[in-house]
């Protein structure tokens, strides 16, 4: 149990053991790392081979880069393709160096061995952290053609989707990790950087949504410098919310990249999509800094849970009544209003409400106009926006939901 009581020390008697290993943050991980690397007998020989393995993996994706260039350089020109080359391999760098200094994360816990391999899960993981550097190859390029457009919406896009597929992979394998949860959590931060860079340039999100690329890093910041003036860091409980808005944002962004839907809604949505994960970020402070006690969360999952979810659904129902109503809203009476209405009162009686917001974003999207749209359209979006990433909350008759978004595949 020396593992255990070292946490503590480091942690200046505030982390909570336990704690550690279900969540390990960026700052966490790293006072993991210190502790293994002077313990676990067997750590010499699995790490050897893991570095092979990691080589061949590096040595793969430089390939793949290799290809990428070529094809670009016969499709689009030269140039662009190398300036594509320089910064998917800068990326791809600072992916695998992440990953090196971060093996010894590589077992289910710190008082077991390290294992034999990547694992299954892992390896997808790292997949995604290559597309994500294969998809930043686009930064600051000319979004004019269709190449320059699309091919980073099905990367980012394959991305988002192995950041559901990894965790199952793992758990079915038997093979979850430190490390896995250590990238997930890091090229989700990675990814939510360079997708939205690249919805900015093609005016798809407005420039504020850059807020919440920054905020984990700011985080992560602020965590690490508490432990340098030899500030506490309190536990942060567990909170399957975190996990299911970065989820959404990650399926957020991959949709805005497409060109389906006006330019004018996604802008408006990535603002509600943005704030309440901004305001986690706030919470998830104030509570690891010691200015509000850990109990807060559950306090504030029971008010939304209770009144502000189920205010959502009404005022939603109530502000689309107004919006068809209006005379300048013919878009929306342009829909199949039968479709509306059967969303809407999913919506209204909790019955798989996520789902009824969903439907309603995707007919907002498709026929959305161009020139924007007026108050109530903005408050329908808002409200839309936010049972969907949130629930319905109280008096619903099916949450299924919330369900499917918080379980965790293959457990």
């Amino acid at each position: 149990m020396r593992a255990n009581s070292d946490f503590k020390k480091l942690g200046q008697g505030r982390i909570v053991a336990a704690q550690f290993l279900k969540l390990p943050s960026s700052l966490q991980a790293l006072l993991c790392i210190r502790i293994l690397r002077e313990k676990a007998a067997n750590y010499d020989f699995h790490s050897n081979f893991m570095k092979h393995e990691l080589q061949a993996i590096t040595i793969l994706g430089c390939s793949l880069l290799l290809t990428g260039f070529c094809l670009l350089g016969l499709v689009e020109n030269w140039f662009v393709a190398g300036k594509w080359l320089l910064q998917a391999t800068l990326l791809w760098r600072l992916v695998v160096q992440y990953i090196w200094r971060r093996l010894a994360l590589n077992r289910a816990n710190a008082e077991t061995p390290l294992y034999s391999n990547l694992g299954w899960g892992n390896r997808l993981t790292i997949l995604r952290g290559l597309l994500i550097a294969l998809t930043g190859g686009f930064l600051f390029q000319q979004q004019t053609n269709a190449v320059n457009v699309l091919l980073p919406a099905i990367l980012y896009t394959l991305a988002a989707i192995l950041d559901r597929l990894d965790g199952y992979v793992a758990r079915r394998s038997q093979q979850v990790s430190l490390l896995g949860n250590e990238l997930d959590i890091t090229f989700d931060a990675l990814g939510l950087v360079v997708a939205p860079l690249l919805a900015i340039g093609l005016g798809k999100l407005h420039w504020s949504y850059l807020m919440l690329s920054v905020a984990y890093y700011i985080y992560q910041w602020g965590l690490l410098r508490r432990q340098r003036r030899g500030l506490p860091v309190y536990a942060l409980p567990p909170n399957p919310l975190r996990r299911t808005l970065a989820g959404f944002q990650m399926a957020f962004i991959a949709a805005v990249l497409w060109p389906l839907f006006s330019s004018s809604l996604t802008v408006i949505a990535g603002i509600a999509f943005m704030l309440p994960v901004l305001f986690g970020f706030v919470v998830d402070w104030l509570i690891v800094s010691g200015r509000f006690p850990a109990q807060v969360l559950t306090t504030l999952d029971l008010l939304s849970w209770k009144f502000f979810q189920p205010v959502l659904r009404v005022l939603l129902v109530l502000v689309s009544f107004l919006a068809i109503r209006n005379s300048g809203q013919l878009w929306l009476a342009d829909m199949s209003e039968w479709v509306f209405i059967f969303s809407a009162g999913l919506i209204l009686f909790g019955f798989a409400g996520r789902l009824g917001a969903f439907v309603l974003i995707m007919m907002l999207g498709w026929q959305y106009p161009d020139t924007g749209g007026h108050f109530f359209d903005y408050v329908l979006i808002f409200t839309a926006s936010w049972i969907l990433l949130l629930g319905t909350g109280r008096y619903s008759l099916w949450q299924w939901g919330d369900e499917w978004v918080a379980r965790y595949d293959g457990a």
